[in-house]
């Protein structure tokens, strides 16, 4: 969402910090243990719970005021995203509003958001990105510019990599090299 929102954090390749995504994940995953119940239907709720809550933060509404034209509000989202919507799926987003010239409705600005996070273009062209930002924090704890790095150059090694295996983690090694890595040890006390 964060990408598809807003880009990239300035001056640098990933579009979000581990402070402000941890809550996030909390959000979608209340409740949700996999296998267990109708947790397929408690996952897409929370999902839409956190779309209609991030469109009402103050970043996205300063971003997107609620006086925004629809079609502009929708063009805006994909061309932050850097997905070029097909002709159905720039209409289909749009109708999200209804009559409506504007784009005020604050659930379908979370719709076209999921929309859009949704599409299969965005999700195949960032799902590597994303593969490597989450073994930072969810193995690391981190953000990938954080202590011991000044920069990205792990974050662009390791994207280059599972890039180089096709998006393979396991031929690439990528989840081996975290846990076994020493500042992964130092957090369990290894």
């Amino acid at each position: 969402m964060y990408k598809a929102a807003y880009g990239n954090l300035a001056n640098s390749p990933v579009p979000v910090r581990l402070a402000e995504f941890s809550p996030d994940t909390q959000m979608v995953s209340q409740g949700v243990q996999v296998g267990i119940g109708n947790w397929q239907a408690t996952l897409e709720n929370n999902k839409n719970l956190l779309a209609a809550d991030f469109v009402t933060r103050f970043r996205f509404t300063a971003a997107y005021p609620q006086g925004m034209p629809a079609t502009e509000f929708v063009e805006r989202m994909f061309a932050n995203a850097g997905v070029p919507p097909s002709a159905s799926d720039r209409q289909g987003a749009i109708n999200e509003f209804g009559s409506s010239t504007n784009s005020g409705d604050v659930a379908a600005r979370a719709r076209v958001l999921r929309r859009v996070v949704e599409n299969p273009l965005f999700a195949e062209r960032e799902f590597n990105r994303a593969f490597v930002l989450m073994q930072y924090f969810g193995y690391l704890r981190r953000n990938p510019n954080d202590t011991p790095d000044s920069n990205f150059s792990g974050y662009n090694f390791w994207l280059s990599k599972l890039n180089d295996f096709s998006g393979n983690f396991v031929n690439a090694e990528m989840v081996k090299a975290f846990t076994v890595s020493n500042e992964y040890r130092r957090r369990f006390g290894n």
